[in-house]
């Protein structure tokens, strides 16, 4: 049995025109929340908030508390900018009333006889 004597992982972040990718060493038993705070990314990024932003390990949503393994890659979310089902209802919606209007456009133009 081999006993890991750290644990290294990488924390990530990235808005529209920065994005940061921090490796990061630690004892076995660290978890997301120290991952993080060792990162220094708080510092860089003062708009993450803890509370706000969800945070993940490649791609999958967890919790500050947990424990990472050598190899993850912890990364911080940005806040939606609009609930994904409204953006979607919306440009359903939209998508019918163009249609509609296209339809209704068809309907006024004269028939063409050859």
């Amino acid at each position: 049995m081999v006993i890991e004597q750290s644990v290294n992982v990488e924390v990530a972040y990235a808005r529209e025109r920065a994005q940061a990718l921090i490796p990061v060493q630690g004892q076995p038993g660290m978890t997301l929340a120290d991952a993080i705070e060792r990162s220094g990314i708080l510092r860089r990024f003062p708009e993450i908030d803890l509370d706000v932003n969800k945070v993940g390990i490649f791609g999958k949503v967890a919790k500050l508390d947990q424990v990472l393994a050598s190899g993850d890659r912890v990364e911080i979310y940005p806040p939606l900018l609009a609930d994904p089902k409204q953006a979607r209802k919306q440009r359903a919606t939209g998508a019918t009333a163009k249609a509609e209007e296209e339809k209704a456009k068809e309907t006024e133009r004269p028939a063409v006889s050859a």
